[in-house]
């Protein structure tokens, strides 16, 4: 049986882990029981009935939150020629080809998004080791591969608060929705703004009961049962 530390237990004793919480509550009681010295983040955790292992029922996608995530994301452009200049004044933290591609394959990853242009996949591929374990490769279905016109939509919006979510292997969604700091209001609207978007993308193999749980956590937190019907209706 895992032990956990006294303010663990503190925590604890303020939720009902048998009691399904409203959007609102959940918030209010995620803020209200953080005692870490640092600004924990706000994760919602979302199991759902699709199988990861049919294609058809894959779910990834990418939401612009209205709050941003309350960090600040470093973004790495890999393009060449006039996509230079576009990345470098659209404010990405690492540009270049080649030599981006190198330093990467060195083990470097110092960043959070990674951008890049078509004709820069071919070398991106072989970065997979790096990249795919830690969820950085460029996607078209993430909109982070994009054509030279779009680079600096595309720097933009990962700075604003680009949050990718997608189904892991057990049919559950982990998606950070902001700060403790941030204030009730702020993590309601980004919440809300998430879960519109996921619903949106429901794929239609999927039959019946779609969100089956929902937990509201912090990094140091205990997760809050939240009851699913708050989350979905998202008006």
């Amino acid at each position: 049986m895992v032990k956990h530390g006294k303010r663990y237990n503190n925590i604890l004793e303020k939720i009902d882990v048998t009691k399904l919480y409203s959007l609102e509550e959940g918030v209010a009681l995620a803020k209200s029981t953080s005692s870490a010295s640092f600004d924990e983040t706000v994760e919602l955790h979302l199991k759902t009935s699709a199988d990861s292992r049919q294609a058809d029922q894959l779910i990834r996608g990418v939401v612009i939150l209205p709050h941003g995530v309350g960090k600040t994301v470093k973004v790495a452009a890999f393009v060449q020629g006039e996509g230079v200049s576009i990345a470098e004044e659209s404010g990405a933290d690492y540009v270049g080809s080649d030599d981006l591609v190198k330093k990467v394959e060195s083990g470097w990853s110092d960043f959070d998004v990674a951008i890049a242009t078509p004709d820069m996949m071919s070398q991106i591929g072989k970065l997979g080791k790096v990249l795919g374990r830690k969820g950085l490769m460029p996607n078209p279905r993430t909109g982070t591969v994009v054509k030279t016109d779009d680079i600096a939509r595309a720097i933009n919006d990962s700075k604003k608060g680009r949050v990718e979510y997608k189904l892991d292997k057990t049919s559950i969604m982990h998606i950070s929705v902001g700060k403790v700091s941030f204030t009730e209001e702020q993590l309601i609207d980004n919440i809300k703004t998430l879960m519109y978007d996921i619903i949106k993308s429901k794929p239609s193999g999927i039959k019946g009961q779609f969100l089956k749980t929902a937990f509201l956590t912090t990094t140091m937190g205990v997760g809050i049962p939240l009851e699913v019907s708050t989350i979905i209706n998202t008006e």
